[in-house]
């Protein structure tokens, strides 16, 4: 038996337990990973109150979480590699993460650099497949302006710093105590208390080139009144305005793949890309992790400690 996160209806925080479960084993193809760290994810809070059932039904009992890290436990036929024993990171698409073991397919694990904290590592997928997805739907170019929303939020922050590598400008709507960080990358800081359009053509009185929507609240309405085409906005949650705009909305799947975890996980070994780690609970205390996931504006990553390395 194991230990994991489950819910067994719709609601609040309060439907989070963590329970004994029979420990997962690895069919063909798959490996066995005790998990050392987890992550979480807004979006997982709109799968728990049923707010996304249309697009990603659920099946009670229902686990929970994305990303993780942690060491190979046992490998399933046919896999030979990583070895048991490897330290490793990177994600289930069945809700599976947040618990002691985790059970995916071989592709959908890495070999975690050795210089990435377990905290980062175990929180990292979910935000850096959505943000390589988002800007590569609107390929920014050296020179161009461009307006990141929720500019300091855990994907935003990491938008912000890819767009920069990039060359381009980058103004970012974030909350203020957030400003300083965001002067310190390079990017140029507004805030959502001030009059945003007015703010926005101060710092940008040419215009934007293209915009990033990460936090939804009519940025996109926004990015059209703005003069951006269509085609140069890319939002990760107001999936109606894109549609009603014809303006792209491609988050995690569309990069999808260890390829793109690897990338990133380099750059933030390396010290290229910073990645905030708010706060760091431990299993049990999950509903905590959720309450302050669901306040918003964390600064970073909220993230599960599940065990050891």
């Amino acid at each position: 038996m194991s230990k994991a996160v489950r819910f067994d209806h719709f609601g609040g925080v309060d439907v989070l337990n963590v329970v004994e479960v029979e420990k997962p084993s690895p069919s063909p193809g798959r490996v066995l990973v005790r998990v050392v760290r987890a992550g979480t994810n807004p979006g997982e809070i709109l799968i728990r109150k049923g707010q996304l059932e249309q697009k990603y039904p659920t099946t009670f009992p229902c686990g929970q979480g994305t990303d993780f890290a942690g060491i190979v436990a046992e490998l399933g036929n046919g896999v030979t590699s990583p070895a048991v024993g490897t330290a490793v990171m990177g994600w289930s698409n069945e809700r599976s993460a947040q618990a002691e073991f985790v059970s995916v397919p071989a592709e959908q694990v890495i070999v975690k650099p050795e210089s990435l904290s377990w905290e980062v590592a175990g929180a990292l997928f979910i935000v850096a497949s959505t943000a390589k997805a988002a800007v590569a739907a609107v390929a920014p170019q050296r020179g161009e302006t461009i307006l990141v929303s929720g500019a300091a939020g855990s994907v935003g922050s990491i938008v912000t710093q890819l767009v920069l590598r990039t060359g381009a400008k980058v103004v970012g709507a974030a909350g203020a105590s957030r400003h300083d960080w965001l002067r310190s990358l390079g990017a140029i800081p507004v805030g959502y208390d001030d009059d945003l359009q007015a703010s926005l053509s101060s710092v940008a009185p040419d215009g934007f080139d293209t915009v990033i929507d990460t936090v939804g609240h009519g940025y996109v309405d926004l990015a059209i009144k703005l003069g951006v085409a269509p085609n140069r906005i890319n939002t990760i949650i107001d999936f109606e305005a894109a549609a009603r705009h014809h303006a792209h909305a491609d988050g995690s799947a569309k990069a999808e793949s260890g390829a793109v975890l690897a990338e990133i996980a380099e750059l933030v070994a390396d010290g290229e890309l910073q990645v905030p780690i708010a706060a760091v609970y431990d299993l049990k205390d999950v509903r905590q992790a959720y309450t302050q996931l669901e306040q918003g504006h964390t600064g970073g990553k909220v993230v599960l400690r599940v065990a050891a390395p």
